[in-house]
């Protein structure tokens, strides 16, 4: 199937544009954001709705306070973060207005996404802003962030942002034409439908002084964005208006095109959130999860490890060891040790009363 084809019914677009896309010698760089200015308008008159995910705010308060590289302490970097912040949108404001684009900051922790209720929010918050036809301009908020709640880098948050916004297509702009089986290749590759292992191998690293991302985490992101049933494209942001010749279906970067299933949102909700620990389940259950599309019971665990409580979400693994699904348990760690192995009917004599029947129902259930 042509580019064209593939992209033809796009209305909703991601964009995540790296440090390097932006900035030029240690700074905010005008050219570069007006030119993507342009090039979102473009897009808008086309119908489309887009929402930006930009890098660049540490980077813009280390030229603020005349830093020459990164500090090593978090307070600093939270610090020029939050010095940052500020230049980088207002840089962002000033240019969009010349092209009659009105933007809104969203700063979120990966935190926002694991409370239901927050994600509802921040999904409101961006739908009221396309409704006004304004772009929302969102960042990490490195201000405040921690390990504990970082998406670790803007390639994951635009894929978690595709997902929570219900997007057809993320596409990462940075200093790169696209992946490259082999770095000895003239061309990077035009379509993938699959992470494997060996594509991760060759993935490399591809950091820069300034930003944070390299190819391994934009492999990651299409992992996510594919899970979703949508798709990804890796594109060089020098390339003149950008956005529009892929929009229009010219054969520009890597394609990642994901399964035709998709995911509700409460699913997608699931998979952002990362596993507190790991439930080992025997070949009946595995077959009853994927080819029966049941809930998961008790009676097919067969090891569980990690702490966790009820509503935490955890990784379900076959006897092989492999990864298979992922969901929200409705038994806390201890309690499913006690009760691994029996039927549901056995729950309420081992616990002294039963929650539930399954242990992940099938609707917070999602299968890899």
């Amino acid at each position: 199937m042509s580019r064209k084809e593939l992209l033809k019914d796009i209305k909703r677009v991601v964009v995540k544009v790296g440090t390097s896309s932006i900035i030029e010698d240690g700074e905010i760089c005008a050219p570069k954001i007006s030119s993507l200015a342009r090039d979102i308008l473009i897009l808008k008159e086309m119908g489309l709705e887009v929402i930006l995910v930009t890098s660049g705010a540490i980077t813009a308060g280390m030229k603020v306070m005349n830093y020459s590289s990164k500090p090593a302490t978090i307070p600093e970097k939270q610090a020029l973060a939050s010095i940052g912040q500020a230049v980088l949108i207002n840089e962002y404001r000033r240019i969009f207005s010349d092209s009659g684009i009105h933007c809104g900051q969203i700063l979120l922790t990966e935190d926002d996404m694991k409370h239901r209720r927050r994600f509802l929010n921040a999904r409101h918050t961006l739908n009221s802003l396309l409704s006004m036809g304004a772009v929302p301009v969102i960042n990490e908020n490195d201000t405040v962030v921690v390990k504990e709640i970082k998406f670790g880098d803007n390639d994951t948050l635009s894929a978690y942002i595709t997902g929570l916004m219900d997007a057809d297509l993320l596409i990462l702009l940075s200093d790169v034409d696209g992946f490259f089986w082999d770095l000895k290749d003239d061309d990077p590759m035009d379509e993938i439908t699959h992470i494997s292992d060996e594509l991760l191998s060759r993935a490399g690293d591809s950091f820069t002084s300034t930003g944070t991302g390299g190819m391994m985490t934009k492999l990651r992101a299409a992992d996510i964005v594919m899970r979703y049933g949508e798709k990804m494209i890796i594109a060089n942001s020098s390339i003149p208006h950008i956005l529009k010749r892929i929009i229009n279906g010219e054969k520009i970067g890597t394609i990642f095109i994901g399964k035709e299933k998709q995911l509700n949102s409460r699913k997608k909700w699931v998979s952002i959130r990362r596993s507190s620990g790991t439930i080992s389940i025997d070949n009946g259950a595995q077959n009853a999860l994927i080819d029966k599309k049941k809930s998961l019971l008790a009676s097919g665990i067969i090891s569980v490890e990690g702490a966790f409580d009820m509503g935490d979400v955890v990784a379900v693994l076959n006897n092989d060891g492999e990864k298979i699904a992922k969901g929200i348990v409705n038994y806390n760690n201890t309690e499913l040790k006690d009760i691994m192995g029996l039927k549901s009917t056995e729950i309420k004599k081992v616990l002294g009363s039963k929650y539930f029947d399954e242990v992940i129902n099938r609707d917070d259930l999602i299968i890899y």
